[in-house]
This record gives structure tokens, sequence and C-alpha cells, in this order.
């Protein structure tokens, strides 16, 4: 089969804190199959509610920089003092078993992934409607002070001077409607000619003619 010739596909998802990716994505991953979501190492606090592991993997930033002097990340940022990482191994693997690499990561995460694995990628940035809606979104989630929820909305006015690096644009506005938009995103991602390697293709045209 012509599958056996494509590596797996990485779909990076950034938008501000608050925009609703979670909830997208959560839809998203009902309605795909053979996918993978990194789970990013983080260090910062366990917000309630949140499991290890399927959210986060939670560590000290001892143990985050000890995994950078080992290379154990992808890419990694330092957001609101806290830092943030994707696993190498982890990649590597679901891209060898042709997966979709579903990513929930900020811009700066975006930029590297980009210039390491740029033949694989798909990228969309979302974001809610207005700056208005956002802060709304985020005062309604109980779980940031009102002096994060600050810092958060002048971190999203800069993430959107980053947009036209991205593929996609989607403004969640309506969680149906932008659903069915990733959904077709992350479909066109698996679909990518650089995915596949042409010395076997052509092997492959050679070999059933």
């Amino acid at each position: 089969m012509m599958k056996t010739c494509r590596s797996g596909a990485l779909l990076v998802i950034s938008g501000p804190s608050g925009c609703g990716k979670s909830s997208l994505i959560s839809e998203l991953i009902k309605n795909i199959d053979n996918y993978y979501f990194s789970v990013s190492t983080t260090t910062r606090e366990k917000r309630i509610g949140e499991i290890e592991a399927k959210d986060y993997y939670f560590t000290s930033k001892e143990e985050f920089e000890k995994g950078i002097s080992k290379g154990e990340f992808l890419e990694w940022a330092r957001v609101h003092d806290n830092y943030y990482g994707t696993s190498l191994k982890a990649t590597r693997d679901a891209l060898k078993d042709d997966k979709l690499i579903i990513f929930d990561i900020d811009v700066q995460g975006h930029e590297i992934i980009r210039k390491k694995l740029a033949f694989a990628l798909t990228s969309v940035f979302i974001t809610s409607p207005t700056l208005e809606s956002l802060k709304k979104r985020l005062s309604l989630r109980k779980t940031d002070e009102e002096e994060n929820i600050a810092t958060r909305l002048e971190n999203a006015q800069r993430e959107m001077d980053f947009i036209h690096k991205y593929d996609y644009f989607l403004i969640n506005d309506d969680l149906k409607t932008c659903v069915k938009d990733l959904l077709s995103i992350a479909r066109v991602a698996l679909l990518k000619s650089t995915l596949y390697d042409k010395e076997k293709v052509s092997l492959k045209w050679i070999d059933e003619s």
C-alpha cells in the first residue's frame, strides 16, 4: 500500500489562552483515527481538575532544566515564568507510526518546530472574535487572578503579530463551525506531498507496473 511510504504528520494548534483550543481539540480527536496528542511537560502548578499525563506532565524547574541540557525536548519555551516543552522521543515515535501528532503550543514552539520539521508540519492559529470576548472567557474560567488575566491579554495581543506565519487562521466564534474547519485542516495535513518518500513511491510504481 502507498501508505507505507508516508511518515506521520504534525498539526500545531496555537492561540491565546482562553480562546477555546482545549474544547476544539477534544471535539477534533473524536472524529479522527490514529492520532497522538502531544502532552507537554510544564513546571507550572497543576490547576483544579487537571490530570497528570493527560493535561500535562508536571515537573520541577530543576528537572526541566536537566531535560534541556540532555536534549530531551523537540521545543521548549519559558512562558509566564514557567517552562513548557515537547518530548523529542515521543514525537519521533509517533511520526514513525504514521500518526497525526497534535500539538497545543505557543508561537515560540511553532517557530522551532517549523525550523526542525517543516516537511511534516501544518499549523493553525485560533483566536476569539475580540479581545473583550477573550477577557470574558478568561474571567469565567476562574483559574487566574486579575493580574494574570491582564498578562495573558497582553501576550494575546503580541501573539496576533504571528498569525501570518501559520498555514491557517480560525476565529472561534461558533464552536461547531470551528470544529468543522479544524477537522478539514487535520485531514489536509495528512495529504501533504512532502510526507511521502519519493524514492519508495517511485519503486512501488515500478514494482506494480
